[in-house]
């Protein structure tokens, strides 16, 4: 199975948080699963980390690798998704992840309950 993390799936992940679902943390440490995590989530990440708002130590490309994740590049199949998304929920880096996860198919493991207003499928 493919799945696309959400960044705060991905930092839970990485620092190994309670506040990531156990049912999350076994579907992303399946190594039959296929996971990944997306450049607008990178963006994301790198924006907040250079506001001091977040703490990652880590090179993104680097903790990715290690991880075995596969970054997913913007598509212009997922702009042409997201100019149809419905404007329920304002933050850019998120309607990019579910306008990637209804192009690809491909569930979102998220937390976040804004999510739930879309179609996309969510693991939690």
């Amino acid at each position: 199975m493919r799945l696309l993390l959400d960044t705060h799936a991905f930092l839970w992940w990485m620092e190994e948080s309670p506040a990531l679902s156990a049912t999350a943390r076994t579907i992303i440490a399946d190594p039959g699963n296929s996971v990944l995590f997306s450049i607008a989530s990178c963006w994301e990440l790198l924006i907040r980390r250079s506001l001091g708002k977040l703490k990652f130590p880590a090179d993104p490309e680097t903790a990715l690798r290690a991880e075995g994740f596969a970054l997913l590049p913007v598509s212009f199949a997922h702009l042409r998704q997201l100019e149809e998304l419905p404007l329920l929920h304002r933050d850019p880096f998120d309607r990019m992840l579910i306008s990637q996860s209804l192009a690809e198919r491909i569930p979102i493991v998220t937390g976040d309950p804004v999510f739930a207003a879309y179609p996309a499928e969510i693991v939690w």
